[in-house]
């Protein structure tokens, strides 16, 4: 029996909905790879993305993948290795999204890694300008170029989740908070960083003015852990289908039910929400089953990080193989998602 096709999503008051207007929830995982391979010159993707290694996921009872992405490497600027960028990149992710899209999974594609020197406060690789790191905010140079391109290329099919960009923190290159969120908001020249930035509402007006009318995901700041100044700054959409994004670890500032209570509940009351990533660095998932539980009561969306094999600590990954043979701490997810159906 074919698996049907993953629904069109649309933001409904603080729900997503298809289009039969059933409430849906984004539930599932990200895998890694995209954003970093390329620009090493390792090739595109971190391990298989073939069918098999789809259906391993979709054996999880998955209905959703993130796939994180390098601007560079879709723009294929000069100093990618042509083999993995430019068209080659671009045939790659869209045809791991049509295997996705088979198994009747929703794929998000999201901005990752992108160009712009940065060497302010918790800068991860100062000495380049290239997209080979976490920048605090997209860069105006190539991002919203990137993301026309990707409107263009999926603006035909609204199952494409659009997740704008990884894991902004304007907040750590300045202390003024205003000043940072105006930053995440407007872009332009932003206090410590070095590059002309590319506010949400930049890219939110790149895909729109493609036609292209897919569900768009918009973080927060603080590495899209802190959503509290969201509501406030919250860009412009005249499609009207935004989600808010957040990330969670046991590691991040707001990681306790009263946190979550006191600022991701006002959020979620009034937007869909989606927790793009949502982790553990302990091998373990004491952690990810108080936030999927919370999350749950919310009917809100979740994704693990990350379908990759590598350390269940450093990375923290889900998996030990591409048959998706569960880590200490991918059980929690896997076991949670199939004692859902």
């Amino acid at each position: 029996m074919p698996n049907a096709a993953p629904p069109k999503l649309r933001a409904s008051g603080n729900k997503l909905v298809d289009e039969n207007g059933a409430t849906r929830r984004l539930l599932g995982v990200n895998r890694s790879g995209g954003e970093f391979m390329c620009v090493q010159g390792r090739g595109i993707f971190d391990g298989p993305v073939d069918d098999a290694a789809v259906k391993a996921i979709a054996d999880w009872k998955v209905n959703a993948v993130r796939i994180p992405l390098n601007e560079e490497c879709w723009l294929g600027l000069s100093h990618i290795n042509t083999a993995y960028g430019g068209a080659n990149y671009i045939a790659a992710v869209k045809a791991l999204v049509a295997r996705l899209e088979a198994r009747g999974i929703t794929p998000v594609v999201e901005l990752h890694w992108s160009h712009g020197r940065y060497t302010g406060g918790d800068s991860h690789c100062a000495d380049t300008e290239y997209a080979t790191c976490q920048k605090p905010m997209p860069d105006a140079q190539y991002t919203p170029a990137f993301w026309t391109s990707v409107a263009q290329t999926f603006k035909g099919d609204q199952a494409v989740v659009f997740d704008l960009f990884n894991e902004p923190f304007p907040d750590r290159a300045t202390s003024d908070l205003t000043a940072a969120w105006t930053c995440w908001r407007d872009g332009g020249s932003c206090p410590g960083i070095d590059f002309q930035v590319a506010g949400m509402q930049t890219l939110l007006n790149a895909v729109r003015a493609t036609g292209a009318r897919n569900l768009v995901l918009i973080p927060g700041v603080a590495y899209s852990n802190d959503l509290r100044q969201w509501l406030t700054y919250k860009p412009n959409d005249p499609a009207g289908n935004l989600a808010a994004a957040w990330h969670t670890y046991n590691f991040n500032t707001c990681s306790s039910e009263s946190c979550f209570n006191e600022q991701l509940a006002p959020v979620i009351a009034r937007v869909p929400f989606v927790a793009g990533e949502i982790g553990e660095n302990t091998c373990s998932h004491g952690y990810v089953d108080r936030v999927m539980a919370w999350l749950d009561a919310k009917g809100a969306s979740y994704l693990g990080w990350t379908w990759n094999t590598w350390d269940c600590s450093s990375g923290p990954s889900l998996i030990s193989d591409y048959n998706g043979t569960p880590t200490n701490y991918g059980v929690g997810l896997r076991d949670h998602l199939k004692g859902m159906q």
